[in-house]
């Protein structure tokens, strides 16, 4: 099993930055990738951005140029810095991890943008 705590949601006017982390523990192996989706009211689940075990990234078009996953091994932690935060990037933001076969997911940390 593998436990995952997000931390880093808030409230925060359009223009500015939060950073998201996501501490990792359990069964911490033979990780594929790690990554970051988020769920607005009403709509479906969609990838933010993901890093995989030889540190490629992937980010959503939407939030490429604003948005940064990065990691720390050492500490089995996955950050998603945000910058000129939009009202539209409000959401649900939840931590994934994927293992061949699984998928573990955090409970998710508010981020709400007022315009």
């Amino acid at each position: 099993q593998v436990q995952l705590v997000e931390s880093g949601g808030g409230s925060v006017q359009a223009g500015g930055s939060l950073r998201l982390s996501c501490a990792a523990s359990g069964s911490i192996f033979s990780i594929n990738a790690m990554g970051w989706y988020r769920q607005a009211p009403g709509k479906q689940r969609y990838m933010v951005a993901t890093i995989t075990s030889d540190g490629r990234t992937n980010t959503a078009d939407s939030v490429k140029g604003r948005f940064t996953i990065s990691r720390d091994i050492a500490k089995n932690t996955v950050y998603l810095q945000m910058n000129s935060l939009k009202p539209e990037d409000t959401a649900v933001y939840y931590c994934n991890i994927m293992k061949p076969g699984v998928a573990y997911w955090g409970k998710g940390t508010l981020v709400t943008v007022a315009s």
